[in-house]
Formats: C-alpha cells, sequence, structure tokens
C-alpha cells in the first residue's frame, strides 16, 4: 500500500536501457511502476478474475475474418497478406489489423474506441495521437490505390475507408 502523501510514478517503455536509466534516477522518489508495455500496465492495475471468457465483440471478431476483399484490394487475415491489384502491400502487424477493421462493411464508421479494442486490445483513454499516427502511416501505404481507396475521417468519431464507384465490394 502506499501513502497518500508518496508519490506514484509510471513509466511504459519497451527500451530496457531507458526502464533501468529511470530507475537509478527515481530511486528516492517514492513508488515506481515501470512496465514494458500497456498490456502489462493494464494487467497490473486491472486484473482480470479469473472468470469465464466472454466471447468476442464485433469489432474483434471483424478483425480476424479469413478474407475481405475491396475491389483490387484483398486482405487474408489468417495469412497475414494484403495485396492491391495481385501485388503485395507491405504492412506492419498493426497496419493490417486497422486496415482489416475499416475494410468491414462498406461506409461503416470505426469509432475510436473500437478501433482501440480491436487493434491494441485496449480501451481508449482519450489520447488519439496513436491512432492518428497509425492511419497516416496507413494511408501513405494506400497511396499505391491512386484514389480508389481512401481512408476518411469522420471528426470527432472516428475512420472509415471508403471506395469509389468502381471499387465497391466483389
Amino acid at each position: 500500500m502506499i501513502a497518500a502523501d508518496v508519490p506514484l510514478v509510471v513509466c511504459v517503455s519497451s527500451d530496457l536501457a531507458v526502464r533501468e536509466r529511470l530507475v537509478r534516477r527515481l530511486d528516492s522518489c517514492g513508488a515506481v511502476l515501470i512496465c514494458a508495455d500497456l498490456e502489462e500496465l493494464r494487467g497490473i492495475l486491472f486484473p482480470e478474475p479469473a472468470a469465464v471468457e466472454a466471447p468476442p465483440t464485433p469489432a474483434v471478431t471483424a478483425v480476424h475474418a479469413e478474407r475481405v476483399q475491396l475491389g483490387s484490394l484483398v486482405i487474408e487475415a489468417g495469412g497475414h497478406r494484403v495485396s492491391w491489384q495481385g501485388a503485395p502491400l507491405s504492412l506492419t502487424r498493426l497496419e493490417r489489423r486497422l486496415l482489416g477493421c475499416l475494410a468491414g462493411p462498406p461506409s461503416t464508421v470505426w469509432t475510436y474506441q473500437r478501433l482501440f479494442q480491436a487493434v491494441w486490445g485496449g480501451a481508449y483513454l482519450g489520447d488519439t495521437s496513436i491512432l492518428h499516427s497509425a492511419v497516416k502511416r496507413l494511408r501513405v501505404k494506400l497511396a499505391v490505390a491512386e484514389g480508389e481507396l481512401a481512408v476518411e475521417t469522420v471528426r470527432g468519431v472516428g475512420y472509415r475507408l471508403v471506395a469509389t464507384d468502381a471499387t465497391r465490394r466483389n
């Protein structure tokens, strides 16, 4: 238990050198909680009871669809492949998961909350910078679609993948 007047410092970093440096610098500061990633932090702060596992949410299920095709864009979740007109797109795991969500039913708006749950597996805490950055990288990689596909921002709500009429779902 931490006394009310003792500060709690929380550090989340995957870099071991950063974590070690912080431990040395903050040694006399009070209680220091250092985690490698947000999933570990969530596990410490909000431990899950060993109960029956809940069924997956629709957002998570959509990410694991076997094959999604939107015009010339093909997403194969099982094979971790994404291609445009037969040519592979070099996407990271996170970008593939994000695109898999957005390529769901046409014109579906994915809220920040649903995307955080489906892609990162965590709760949306109000900071959209991680999501905006991932969408920005995805947009750059989707530029190969030459205007046939676009990630559209629904301001204050989330994102959706839009396609021209020529690209509608096969």
